[in-house]
């Protein structure tokens, strides 16, 4: 094998495996950044020397022992500088680890705790989503700007800032526990459901989906389903996440402009990722305590969705009645307007734009576009076409995805037609 296709797959092992050997490394240095440099390093070491010695037969094993070690050795020449460190390294002889990696287990612990600093709510939402997405996500800077459509210097900023704060707040290399894990579990869970839904529907761009966000969400979610079993929030949260990207082919045409739940191909939606999704939203259920989260109740109406074979076979009055289980655990005006909809196939367009009425001077939507657009859906159904009109034209100047803007535009052309 020549050295380019040895280049490659150490390359594409780090990235599998970068998680892990993160964490490895964090969990003796109890410093993210610091972590990550550890693993450049062994990253460094595999290209040096695996053209020469060949590919070890457990790679993703030869590089945690080997940023184990460096973190080990690092400890060590610099415990005497800070109390810290030296707090650290009195405990160096045990943690030391053999030739081979510890109880995958360890290692699985390992990346529990990485995942929870990373989602820390004493950073930014924007600076956990590109933590989260550079440490447990394996992608670049350049990467995550991309995804995030964000310039590459504001996207490494956030990054430096983030792992600066987590070391000055001296944020513990821990899996919280009692009360305070219930907590960080939500800040865990809100990080992967907002990548999910940046790459499900863009908030901006060219482009209504980003499929890679949408992976990398539903990796994240399958890593902590295996990790917290017993959590029934978490398979909830995959659930919902299966759940939803099973509609992904049939959500754009190929010209890549959405297409309307009502007009989709259910042909087209993923019936493995369904499956999943319904099994996740089981294990929920049979774990759930004191009645379902927000999460289950969210995934229990897009399986509601799953089930329809047809859209006019859809269970509207049962999404109407989740959604207002919902709105109960968290008063929002989104989840409102999301139920606003469901009312208006249950009960008739009448009812849906009282609800909608009375959410208008909410300043939480002063400049969300999905409220115009669903009051001119409303109004478009009652035959009140200029208002209609108006209000897909408000809604297209509010977005700012291009793709859904021309939809906009072309509903607000339609009506009446």
């Amino acid at each position: 094998m020549g050295a380019r296709p040895v280049d490659e797959a150490i390359e594409t092992v780090y990235r599998i495996e970068s998680p892990r050997i993160i964490a490895a490394a964090a969990r003796i240095v109890r410093d993210v950044g610091l972590a990550e440099e550890l693993a450049q390093d062994a990253l460094v070491a595999a290209l040096e020397q695996w053209p020469q010695t060949g590919i070890p037969d457990r790679p993703g094993a030869w590089l945690i022992t080997t940023v184990r070690n460096r973190a080990v050795d690092l400890v060590r020449r610099e415990q005497n500088h800070t109390r810290k460190l030296a707090e650290i390294g009195r405990g160096l002889e045990e943690t030391r680890p053999p030739d081979l990696p510890a109880d995958p287990d360890d290692i699985d612990d390992d990346l529990l705790r990485l995942i929870f600093v990373a989602c820390h709510p004493v950073l930014s939402t924007p600076a956990r989503i590109a933590l989260t997405l550079r440490l447990l996500g394996g992608l670049t800077t350049v990467e995550i700007a991309r995804a995030v459509l964000a310039p590459e210097s504001t996207v490494a900023q956030r990054i430096v800032r983030a792992k600066r704060t987590l070391a000055a707040r001296q944020v513990p290399f821990e899996v919280p526990v009692g009360a305070d894990r219930a907590a960080r579990l939500s800040s865990v869970l809100e990080v992967v459901y907002l990548v999910f839904n940046e790459g499900y529907s863009a908030t901006a761009g060219d482009d209504l989906l980003r499929p890679g966000l949408c992976e990398d969400a539903l990796r994240l979610a399958r890593v902590l389903a295996v990790l917290m079993p017993d959590e029934p929030e978490v398979h909830a949260l995959l659930a919902l996440l299966s759940l939803q990207a099973s509609r992904t082919a049939a959500r754009v045409d190929a010209d890549g402009d959405p297409v309307l739940l009502a007009d989709q191909d259910r042909t087209r939606w993923d019936r493995m990722l369904i499956r999943l999704g319904v099994e996740s939203l089981q294990r929920a259920r049979s774990l759930g305590r004191g009645g379902p989260g927000p999460y289950t109740l969210q995934a229990a109406i897009a399986a509601c969705h799953a089930g329809a074979l047809r859209y006019a076979d859809t269970d509207w009055a049962t999404i109407a009645a989740l959604y207002g289980q919902l709105y109960v655990l968290t008063p929002s005006p989104v989840v409102e307007l999301n139920r606003a909809v469901a009312v208006s196939r249950a009960d008739g367009p009448d009812a849906a734009l009282a609800i909608v009425d009375g959410l208008a001077a909410d300043p939480a939507l002063r400049g969300y576009h999905l409220l115009p657009s669903v009051r001119g859906d409303l109004l478009e159904q009652l035959g009140r076409d200029a208002d209609a009109r108006a209000e897909y034209t408000r809604a297209a100047e509010l977005t700012q995805n291009l793709r859904e803007r021309d939809l906009l535009l072309r509903r607000a052309a339609a009506v009446g037609g």
